[in-house]
């Protein structure tokens, strides 16, 4: 399938055109201007609206300026945005019969919908139904496509063009030149869409029902979080309705990674997903000012603290004894402490939410009277209900049998009291667990309490325990391979009611806690039915790196299958041992000189404990480098990067300082080489790794 330029003769893909007639480019050019002027046309309506005779008051005013302000941003062109991307030329009208011979149909794909003043299509929504065979059609299964036309762009202008005949069998299929162009696209500023360049199988997952959750699992290059963002973009387009009620999230591994991301969806049109991280989900309520070791961490983010608080939480509860008295004007209404017990026993036997119990409590005791002043012939209303579930007495006998509960004073006492730890973590903790996780010099009050990230989450998963947290339609979890099971609770909870999808790598889990199979994740989340889909198909990393950075996977990750990438680079990695140690940073700079001679970004990886050296030289030699996640532009495109915070980024060229220095910033072997797996698969076109110490044993 040659691709055609401005220059080529392209009247070999068209029907024979008429003398005079415009070329095939000449077409598509004015098609895109023609989509350009439509789409201005609709930005311009919805300006142009005036609300102030359909809205009922200023609350309703509000809303809809609102709504109308999002829409004006949803219609924006954005100029390094192409409006369309590929054409189907259907062989019959879609939804006709093919044995009636109906006229086939042709279609523009693109990032959203664009309508003629008529309201007739010029731009299809690539999530719409009819755009669906541009990912899927194959000779094989060409679902009534006769031809599948891809555009190349530069700079936002249309420049090229190329044709695949699905139904022709004289055609030889061939690699499409343009899709594999779009794909190695230098990396300059953050991440872009996908969406001209979704795989069958990738596309299989961005279509997903919204009612399952879907776990990927996907090693470096595989598209993994793209597939993600735009799955929520579909899912948006498919079910905008019950999820504008409901709500979605992403929810990554870092501020860097957000930063990284957040205008893919934007591109996409969509501008309402907001973006969280884990911890900004449990430090809502609680300041983190401490932090934990590493064997700390790894015993409060066990599943089986959620079984510790919720002991602690329940061991707050005291049956009655004593009966209640409620005096009301003259008369005086007994509840004898063997209803108490069986309205507490009751409470507790249904399992709800503590505080939800400990608001009904007062309404059951209440009712109790409300019988029997019933049962003397009175005729008592809600009123008088709620006015006895007010009295002293009532409320004594709750805060005696079931008294109001602090989340953080609770988790406080447990980390700092050893009976009380060791009273409900009976047969859950051992004895050196429950040493671990206490505090040798216990705070005195929640408020001046240093907490790790680590009890913001226990104090979350107490939270939840006294009051349910809300629940939200969709979230999507990038990284996930990297929670722990309190983490994977905190925001299963928060899509306890919706779906979700679940991104990770299990070779690229860091952190001492990570998880060790997507199932016991997936089971921690609350989605133990959720269907893993393998992508292993790699469309940026070069072949020689991805093959290099696999001579980990035996160490980090046995039988995960390593990443078949289709990309051939030649020549795409150099591994330099420098001898003398003193020349290293020399060495460093000189390999980013030689990177910043190509096209695209470019990334400098070391050890967090290096950061601050190399950081020093690149300034002396009069480098101005990016932090992670920041934007590169044409001026600025060298980012210094910790190995810390390397996950889900990615540059066209990345210089690694020192393996076996990031292997040995971290807590154990394993962790440090999986982040030196990490570290190796950024590159998406060339990896220079320079080394004085020797490699690690499992690359080398």
């Amino acid at each position: 399938m040659p691709a055609h330029e401005a220059e080529s003769d392209t009247t070999t893909t068209e029907p024979p055109d008429l003398p005079g007639s415009p070329d095939p480019l000449t077409r598509e050019r004015a098609h895109l201007a023609a989509s350009r002027s439509a789409l201005r046309a609709m930005r311009e309506d919805v300006q142009a609206l005036d609300i102030r005779d359909v809205t009922a008051n200023w609350v309703n005013s509000v809303v809809l300026q609102a709504q109308m302000d999002d829409r004006i941003k949803a219609l924006a062109d954005l100029s390094h945005t192409p409006l369309f991307f590929g054409r189907l030329d259907y062989l019959h009208r879609v939804g006709a019969d093919e044995a009636e011979g109906a006229e086939g149909e042709q279609f523009y794909i693109g990032r959203r919908h664009v309508h003629d003043a008529h309201g007739d299509p010029m731009v299809i929504d690539w999530r719409a139904p009819v755009s669906q065979p541009f990912y899927r059609a194959s000779r094989k299964d060409p679902q009534d496509v006769g031809r599948r036309r891809r555009f190349g762009y530069t700079s936002g202008e249309l420049t090229a063009y190329e044709d695949e005949h699905l139904t022709d069998p004289a055609e030889a299929a061939q690699t499409s030149k343009l899709l594999q162009a779009e794909i190695e696209r230098p990396r300059v500023g953050p991440m872009r869409d996908i969406v001209a360049t979704i795989q069958p199988e990738q596309d299989e997952i961005v279509r997903s029902g919204l009612g399952g959750t879907v776990c990927v699992q996907g090693g470096p290059g595989t598209g993994k979080t793209a597939v993600g963002l735009h799955r929520v973009a579909y899912l948006l387009y498919a079910h905008r309705d019950r999820l504008a009620r409901t709500g979605t999230l992403v929810i990554g591994p870092n501020r860097s990674f957000l930063h990284y991301i957040e205008q893919v969806l934007p591109a996409l049109g969509e501008l309402e997903v907001k973006q969280a991280t884990v911890d900004d989900l449990v430090t809502a309520h609680v300041e983190v000012r401490g932090t934990d070791e590493a064997a700390a961490a790894v015993v409060k983010g066990d599943a089986r603290m959620a079984e510790v608080l919720r002991r602690a939480i329940r061991s707050h509860v005291t049956p009655p004894t004593e009966p209640v008295m409620v005096v009301r004007g003259s008369r005086r209404w007994r509840v004898p402490v063997y209803e108490l017990e069986e309205i507490v026993d009751e409470l507790l036997a249904r399992d709800i939410r503590y505080g939800a119990a400990h608001e009904a409590l007062p309404q059951r005791i209440a009712h109790c009277v409300l019988t029997r002043m019933e049962e003397a012939g009175e005729a008592p209303d809600d009123r008088v209900q709620n006015a006895v579930a007010r009295t002293p007495a009532v409320k004594a006998a709750v805060k005696a049998s079931w008294p109001a509960v602090d989340p953080a004073r609770l988790v406080l006492r447990l980390l700092s009291d050893p009976e009380f730890l060791a009273a409900h973590a009976d047969g859950l903790l051992t004895e050196d667990e429950r040493k671990t996780i206490l505090w040798s010099r216990p705070p005195r009050s929640a408020k001046s309490a240093k907490w790790s990230l680590a009890d913001a989450v226990l104090i979350d998963e107490a939270r939840d325990l006294v009051a349910r947290t809300h629940s939200l339609g969709h979230v999507v979890i990038d990284e996930a391979q990297d929670l722990s099971p309190m983490q994977y609770r905190a925001v299963g909870r928060r899509c306890s009611t919706g779906s979700a999808t679940v991104l990770g790598d299990l070779a690229q889990g860091t952190t001492p806690w990570s998880t060790e199979s997507w199932e016991q994740a997936l089971f921690h989340l609350g989605k133990a039915d959720a269907l893993v889909e393998e992508l292993t198909a790699g469309f940026r990393v070069p072949r020689e790196v991805i093959a290099y950075a696999s001579r980990l996977l035996p160490s980090i990750a046995p039988g995960l299958a390593p990443v078949e990438s289709v990309r051939e680079s030649p020549g795409s990695m150099a591994v330099r041992e420098v001898a003398d140690p003193a020349g290293l940073d020399a060495a460093v700079l000189a390999a980013c000189a030689e990177s910043l001679a190509h096209e695209g970004s470019i990334g400098l990886i070391a050890a967090d404990a290096r950061i601050p050296a190399l950081a020093a030289a690149l300034e002396a030699a009069g480098h101005v480098c990016l932090s992670p996640g920041e934007e590169t532009t044409a001026e600025s495109r060298l980012t210094l990067v910790p190995a810390s915070l390397a996950k889900g980024l990615e540059y066209d060229y990345v210089v690694l300082d020192d393996p076996a220095a990031v292997v040995d910033g971290e807590p154990d072997e394993r962790t440090g080489l999986r982040r030196l797996y990490v570290a190796l698969t950024r590159a998406v076109s060339g990896l220079i790794v320079l080394h004085s110490a020797p490699l690690p044993e499992a690359l080398a």
